[in-house]
């Protein structure tokens, strides 16, 4: 078993101030893009929309959450370390590695099987862990 990413927030506080920090790294991000994508400023002012921005910060704090990797075997075990959690496991049942990430304060894990594009199981519990969980809060 190998962890992914650095950002595993213990309380609710904790994710909002992680949130409310990347407020300003999205707005440069979207800024940055514009520019490079020559935008007028009448465009930008039409098209950069505080969903946008908002659509990022939501993209870099996914990007950044804490995702465990291993097989059934060492999911199976953790589930039964946490018999508190609700499970929530999208992809294929048959499959034999797993990646998930547990919000503690939400008594919550989200998990996603694969079987050999880890990255792309990873990238799609981090969205799918955002909505799910985080969402809301914000």
């Amino acid at each position: 078993m190998h962890t992914q990413g650095r950002f595993s927030p213990a309380t609710a506080e904790q994710a909002h101030e992680r949130y409310d920090d990347l407020g300003p790294t999205a707005q440069t991000a979207v800024r940055e893009a514009a520019t490079a994508m020559e935008f007028e400023k009448d465009e930008y002012d039409e098209r950069v929309t505080s969903e946008v921005v908002e659509r990022v910060r939501n993209a870099l704090f996914a990007s950044e959450l804490e995702v465990r990797v291993g097989d059934r075997e060492e999911f199976d075990d953790w589930l039964a370390d946490h018999p508190d959690y609700e499970s929530h496991v999208i992809g294929n049942e048959n499959v034999d590695r797993v990646a998930w990430h547990a919000a503690p304060f939400a008594d919550t894990v989200a998990a996603a099987t694969f079987a050999n594009r880890e990255r792309a199981a990873v990238e799609t519990l981090r969205r799918q862990a955002f909505g799910r969980i985080y969402r809301d809060l914000f």
